[in-house]
């Protein structure tokens, strides 16, 4: 990890597109502001965290429910067994 220290309108370069500006120093925290291109997911870590920890209590199932969900699933989508050719008998 880069430890910087960095007083505001001072600016992090990260590669050739992305700036982070500090905005504003209070106390212990500071305001930042983050340039980067459209395609760049810019989360905060706390909401990240929060909504994995809500889908995976939503979910409430176990691994072994989730397996067997699976697999009887897949035996409704699974071809029925082909008819065995008939034999003529003389």
């Amino acid at each position: 990890m880069l430890v910087l220290t960095r007083k505001p309108g001072e600016k992090i370069l990260i590669g050739d597109d992305i700036v982070i500006t500090v905005l504003d120093a209070r106390g212990d925290s500071i305001r930042i502001g983050v340039d980067a291109p459209r395609g760049i997911k810019i989360q905060r870590s706390e909401v990240v965290q929060a909504v994995a920890e809500a889908n995976a209590e939503a979910t409430g199932a176990s691994g072994a429910d989730d397996e067997q969900r699976l697999v009887l699933s897949l035996g409704k989508l699974a071809p029925a067994p082909a008819a065995e050719p008939a034999t003529q008998t003389e």
